[in-house]
């Protein structure tokens, strides 16, 4: 007798593989260490694994990405092929940039195969027609000019008597060699500006004006930059021993100038999902004091614990973020120490952590009857959780009232005072108590809106009417929650 259904559900699966128990809870100690195991290659999921992992984040980074936005994807062999077909099915094949190959060690000479000196960097465009490229800077090989305050070289060697083949075209040839229209075109091209005429002998030079910040040279697909160089970005801020192979900041600093190198002051924001050491955060800030750009950066990594005995642990970095954190600090500071006299660039940063809201959120009592729900509601006479911080309480009020969470935010004397980078929607939030000496001091201040908790009125419904109608005469907002 021999089995002829071979098919199992998931849970039957798991259950035979000891990833979960008879009730069907995981376990850590099954056949592969349950739920709990690393990604290893013995496990029959292991690229299925990875790639479960990575499709809700790539879906989540193409959401996020505006129409000309561009995502760079640093992988090694390992699951190079795989990313690339998960890619195509996320971003469409259509939207593909490049495959970079970026050199990252030399030597190795004790490599069982092939020495691995490099790793891949896919690219792709949330919309390719939208997207601009990325670029370097131009190698200027030209006489600079300015003409109503911007910087133009001269280009003299772009008009060819055949093209691409040396030998420049003189002016007074154009009309032989290329005919009438051509020689008209460049003239109306001289009274508009667009052209200069260059001396040369007894003759001229017809040299093209190009902008030098709109002016870029296109990458080439092999880029160099060395890990030992990220461990020498560290070693410089005196956390080298806590990270092995960090991305060197000349490689992130290259790519984001490279993408942004025609709008460097237009706040370009930079997102990366798996932050480590925050090599991001370091290359936006290098870069924004280099060229006088206002790029942002936004850097996410969970809180993975450190190892018991690392040196990271025995220096007090209880997990990757709070390493990061300090690396953010540190190289913000180098970054301002390095400034030329009267130069300046922006080096804070805030930290946010994914949390349950302050809020209380309602739930139906089992019982339907007049007791139950009156118990329900006595819960709500305070909606704010009793053990939430009263800055995470506002925060949560700034982003439903439609603030960002880079806005200015200050607390004062019992008011947190919310604004817009415009400065235009100056708000004061009450959070723990009002009285008439703080509503006269707020409506003092001209606030476009007072937003307060209904527990910070204690009860005083003749206080909270009087605060309304106070807002009123003055032409202020005011609501409460």
């Amino acid at each position: 007798m021999y089995p002829d259904k071979f098919s199992e559900t998931r849970e039957e699966y798991a259950r035979r593989i000891g990833d979960k128990d008879q009730n069907g809870y995981l376990k850590r100690d099954g056949v592969f260490q349950g739920a709990w195991r690393k990604n290893s290659r013995d496990n029959g999921h292991y690229h299925s694994n990875w790639l479960s992992m990575m499709l809700p984040r790539l879906h989540l980074a193409k959401t996020l990405l505006r129409e000309d936005g561009v995502i760079f994807i640093s992988i090694d062999d390992n699951e190079q092929a795989q990313l690339k077909l998960l890619c195509d099915e996320v971003f469409g094949a259509e939207n593909f940039f490049a495959d970079m190959i970026v050199i990252r060690s030399e030597g190795g000479g004790l490599a069982k195969r092939v020495i691995k000196g490099h790793d891949n960097l896919i690219v792709y465009t949330k919309n390719f027609p939208c997207f601009k490229g990325i670029f370097k800077p131009k190698d200027i090989r030209g006489k600079v000019i300015q003409r109503d305050g911007i910087e133009y070289w001269i280009e003299e060697d772009w008009l060819r008597k055949e093209f691409g083949k040396y030998g420049t075209l003189l002016y007074e040839e154009i009309e032989k060699i290329k005919g009438i229209d051509k020689k008209q075109e460049i003239d109306t091209g001289i009274l508009n500006g667009e052209y200069i005429l260059i001396p040369k002998g007894q003759n001229h030079i017809v040299g093209r004006l190009r902008k030098i910040d709109e002016d870029g040279s296109k990458f080439y697909s092999i880029l160099k930059h060395l890990n030992k160089n990220g461990e020498s970005d560290l070693k410089n801020i005196e956390l080298n021993n806590f990270f092995d192979y960090p991305k060197p900041v000349s490689l992130i600093k290259e790519l984001i100038q490279g993408s942004s190198l025609f709008s460097k002051n237009d706040g370009e924001i930079f997102l990366d999902f798996f932050s480590g050491s925050g090599t991001t955060a370091h290359a936006v800030m290098q870069l924004n004091a280099e060229d006088g750009g206002n790029r942002r950066y936004i850097c996410i990594q969970l809180p993975e614990e450190t190892a018991e005995n690392s040196e990271a642990r025995k220096a007090g970095f209880a997990n990757i973020a709070e390493i990061a954190k300090e690396r953010i600090r540190r190289a913000g500071k180098q970054v301002s120490d390095g400034l030329k006299a009267g130069r300046s660039t922006d080096t804070g940063f805030k930290v946010f952590k994914l949390a349950e809201s302050a809020f209380k959120q309602w739930r139906n009592p089992e019982k339907r009857d007049a007791e139950s729900l009156q118990k329900e509601l006595e819960l709500f006479r305070d909606v704010v959780k009793s053990d939430a911080a009263t800055e995470q309480t506002a925060y949560e009020l700034a982003l439903r009232l439609g603030f960002q969470l880079t806005d200015p935010m200050q607390f004062s004397d019992g008011t947190v005072w919310l604004n817009d980078a415009a400065g235009l929607r100056k708000t004061a939030l009450l959070l723990e108590t009002v009285n008439e000496a703080l509503l006269y001091q707020i409506l003092a201040q001209s606030p476009q809106k007072v937003f307060a908790l209904d527990k910070a009125f204690n009860g005083n419904d003749a206080l909270k009417t009087n605060a309304a109608l106070q807002c009123k005469d003055a032409g202020v907002a005011f609501e409460t929650l």
